[in-house]
């Protein structure tokens, strides 16, 4: 009788061991951390991205979840040099006699931690009829191949569009300073509702300014 129970009491120890084995129990109350880089960053940019607000970082992340190509070229961007305008580009446009005339103006918005600006856009009126968009005390996050274009609508999403019948006014001069933009002399600035900042591989809002 005691064999049989000695014999009974191995076979539970090795079912008990063979368990252990095959399904690993403690594996449940491990925690496996993974904070993996964007695989296009030098180790400098990785750096950078570290140091960023919380909040960046995690939109960064959520965005490489849907688009990991544009989370790397934004990444890249935003760890970047500010590109500042050349102080002699910031003026107004010279040799004006009289002072241009205010027809719209709108402060820029933040859509999210990593799209946003800062500053003022203004559509003048020149002494010669012309019209000119100028951005003021203006700031923007950085990002790949910015633009600037003028919309019939007032995006405030990143995915918003630019609505229809937008006018492309150029390249971002450069995210940070006073800049000039002429607008084309067939354009009934009237129709138009709001600046917006635009990345156009990406179709990306990146800030807005409501006139």
């Amino acid at each position: 009788m005691n064999r049989n129970r000695i014999v009974i009491g191995v076979l539970a120890i090795a079912i008990v061991i063979v368990g252990l084995v095959v399904f690993e129990p403690w594996t449940y109350f491990i925690v496996n951390e993974v904070d993996e880089a964007f695989p296009g960053l030098s180790a400098a940019q990785r750096d950078a991205v570290r140091d960023m607000p919380e909040e960046e970082k995690d939109a960064l992340v959520a965005m490489a979840k849907d688009n990991a190509a544009m989370a790397e070229q934004v990444a890249l961007a935003q760890t970047g040099a500010d590109e500042v305008v050349p102080q002699d580009k910031q003026a107004m446009p010279p040799d004006m006699p009289d002072e241009p005339q205010v027809v719209a103006s709108g402060s820029f918005i933040d859509i999210d931690p990593i799209h946003g600006a800062v500053g003022t856009a203004t559509i003048y009126q020149l002494p010669d009829g012309s019209h000119v968009l100028r951005f003021e005390d203006f700031r923007s996050k950085n990002g790949p191949d910015l633009h600037v274009y003028l919309s019939t609508e007032t995006p405030t999403s990143t995915f918003a569009g630019l609505g229809p019948d937008e006018v492309h006014l150029g390249a971002l001069k450069g995210n940070v300073g006073n800049q000039n933009y002429e607008i084309p002399a067939d354009v009934d600035v009237s129709l138009y509702k709001s600046a917006v900042i635009y990345c156009r591989p990406f179709h990306v809002v990146f800030s807005s300014a409501a006139f």
